[in-house]
């Protein structure tokens, strides 16, 4: 069968047939693109240190029945609140976006959404995620309110510094933090690593998704690590891949996980590492295509070690 063909109004990275552009009503499609519906993989690489940070909860004490809930929470808001983080990047990118090809058809720089449209879509979706927050226990919510800081700096972060894949891993990664404290109703040691881990992870990944960018990011006069980084990129990925999962390790460690589950929880680290080996080897820098890809795969990789903390914390408990 042959892949669905992208609507002419689509964005230039959007998911091919994905649903947005070819499901939704007309009149949705502008506001879904704006909130990223149309590339799901921005809400999974939200989530995934959320659920990350519910997995060493659970290992640290044990599994509950309301980390049902905090993974489903989890989920909703990490879908709303990229929306909106992703909102109010157009937002303050209005007048970038249009001079970069993977942006220009993006709802704001097209005319598809007007910027007051924008804010009351920010309010709305923002709203949502306060609903989701106030179900939590005091920890989370405080975090959540401290989360805003970051999410609020990003935007701006490429127009000061060559890292801002670094401000994104701050705010991507929070969700570790969050999903601990919404468990436990504390931080530890364990999810404050985990998130400094998941920072390093961003800087991997979105380093990857910026090489797309490179030249027209350059003519503009926006900063990335991947102009930092220009052809030596893979040394540097592998640095941060290491760094990520040494990290990690030592998160796991904290938590204090033991037989069976200490060992299951290592080897979903394993499967971790091995999938950013893996990028490493397929990365090809000057292939667009290959690199949006291997962004995207992150998914993948992300999922890999909150499935195995989930089930090493099952199994610890079991086994007691």
């Amino acid at each position: 069968m042959k892949p669905a063909l992208q609507r002419p109004d689509a964005v230039r990275d959007a998911v091919s047939g994905n649903w947005v552009d070819h499901n939704a009503p007309a009149s949705w499609r502008p506001w879904l693109r704006l909130s990223r519906i149309d590339r799901p993989i921005g809400t999974w690489l939200v989530l995934l240190p959320c659920w990350w940070g519910v997995g060493l909860a659970m290992l640290a004490d044990r599994p509950r029945l309301v980390d049902l809930w905090i993974v489903l929470a989890c989920g909703i808001g990490a879908l709303v609140m990229r929306g909106a983080g992703c909102t109010w990047n157009d937002i303050t990118d209005r007048d970038i976006d249009g001079s970069v090809d993977r942006t220009r058809k993006r709802p704001i720089p097209s005319g598809q959404v007007t910027l007051r449209g924008a804010v009351g879509w920010l309010v709305l979706q923002s709203l949502i995620g306060l609903v989701i927050l106030l179900t939590l226990n005091g920890a989370a919510i405080w975090l959540g309110f401290l989360s805003l800081l970051p999410v609020a700096i990003y935007p701006f972060a490429k127009r000061f510094t060559w890292w801002p894949q670094v401000f994104l891993g701050i705010a991507f990664n929070w969700g570790a933090m969050l999903a601990y404290a919404a468990h436990l109703g504390r931080l530890d040691a364990a999810p404050v690593v985990a998130w400094f881990a998941g920072i390093a992870w961003t800087v991997f990944y979105d380093t990857i998704y910026a090489l797309q960018d490179a030249e027209d990011d350059a003519l503009i006069g926006v900063r990335s690590t991947a102009l930092l980084f220009g052809r030596d990129a893979p040394r540097w990925l592998a640095v941060f891949g290491a760094i990520s999962v040494t990290l990690l390790a030592v998160a796991i460690a904290a938590t204090g996980a033991e037989g069976a589950g200490w060992w299951v929880a290592l080897a979903a680290l394993a499967g971790f590492a091995a999938h950013l080996v893996w990028q490493l080897y397929q990365l090809d820098m000057d292939s667009d295509a290959v690199q949006l890809r291997l962004f995207r795969s992150n998914r993948d990789a992300g999922l890999i070690l909150a499935v195995g903390l989930a089930l090493a914390a099952i199994l610890q408990a079991a086994l007691r």
